[in-house]
């Protein structure tokens, strides 16, 4: 089953690679399982992506969320508040998370190794247990490049570092948390030309909050550029969307959104409507593939979405809360 993962070609490939592992998770993930049952549901009798029941997310809190008896190789926390209970995503085949991160890396930007990854994150050693830093440091890695690295505790560096290539024509990714980034123009001024510059999250306490759309433009602004990047992911997940620009996310082959109705959580919506987020992410198929997160979004297409906010009672939580 894994292998068909990451080789779905079409959305008839996709519904039934989903509904294989919908099976499979019913009958050997025991939480999934038992959620299943509660809401009468007889799995014989889903045939649709929208018949699928999302498991609400803040299950990963309290329960151990896995469909195999394999040995755990990694267990990845949410960053959390002082006294707030952390999501746990327990793995077993990070062979799996390191091919999602790559095969959707190479889909929407291209070989790693034709970039210089400068990132405003924590390094590894400083926040283990974060799957943003896990993916972050192995494309540094792979990149093979002397300058990739962990810049957020030396600005000055990194400004150097940054205009040099820039200047030189080097392709370059700098992502980080975005109160860091709001730091890096603050101290400096940019115009960039050749660096893609992606976001990975909010303020989460760090600063006062902004709209994506505000965010956005005062980054623009600092950095000289026309667009700013954005990842979506979550330690929940082991896929990732990107954005390449106003705020419209896109999906991997294997990954896809689907619109709650906030009133009723079995309704699903169509296109352009806004409401719950849902996610269908394949690669989970070792822990849970059908997840409804506490994020508000837009489908537009297909692979296309929109993110609107949050749950007004959902948890302060995110990638920035990595830096405390």
């Amino acid at each position: 089953m894994n292998n068909q993962i990451f080789d779905i070609k079409s959305e008839e490939e996709f519904k039934e690679t989903a509904l294989d592992i919908f099976n499979f998770q019913v009958k050997n993930n025991e939480v999934y399982g038992r959620f299943v049952n509660y809401l009468g549901l007889k799995p014989e009798n889903v045939r649709e992506l929208e018949q699928i029941p999302f498991l609400p997310i803040q299950f990963f809190k309290s329960e151990k969320i896995v469909s195999t008896k394999d040995t755990v190789k990694q267990i990845f926390l949410s960053s959390g508040t002082t006294g707030s209970v952390q999501s746990k995503h327990f793995v077993t085949d990070l062979n799996i998370y390191e091919e999602s991160y790559l095969k959707a890396f190479e889909q929407f930007y291209g070989n790693i190794e034709e970039y210089t990854v400068l990132a405003l994150l924590p390094s590894y050693l400083e926040r283990e247990g974060s799957s943003l830093i896990y993916m972050v440091d192995d494309l540094i890695q792979k990149s093979k490049n002397p300058k990739s690295g962990f810049y957020l505790h030396n600005l000055s560096e990194l400004k150097e570092t940054l205009i040099d290539l820039d200047n030189k024509g080097k392709k370059v990714l700098l992502i980080g948390v975005s109160f860091a980034l709001l730091d890096l123009i603050e101290a400096f001024h940019f115009q960039l030309k050749n660096t893609i510059v992606m976001e990975t999250g909010g303020m989460k306490g760090k600063r006062k909050e902004m709209i994506r759309t505000e965010l956005h433009e005062v980054l623009k602004k600092g950095f000289g550029i026309s667009e700013i990047h954005s990842e979506y992911g979550m330690t929940e997940l082991l896929s990732q969307a990107y954005s390449k620009g106003h705020g419209v996310f896109e999906t991997p082959s294997w990954m896809k959104i689907l619109i709650r109705n906030t009133e009723d959580p079995f309704e699903i919506f169509g296109n352009k409507r806004a409401g719950g987020m849902n996610v269908i992410d394949l690669a989970n198929v070792n822990s849970c593939s059908f997840i409804a997160t506490q994020d508000l979004g837009k489908k537009l297409d297909t692979n296309l979405f929109e993110i609107l906010g949050r749950f007004d009672n959902s948890d302060i939580r995110g990638c920035n809360l990595l830096i405390q």
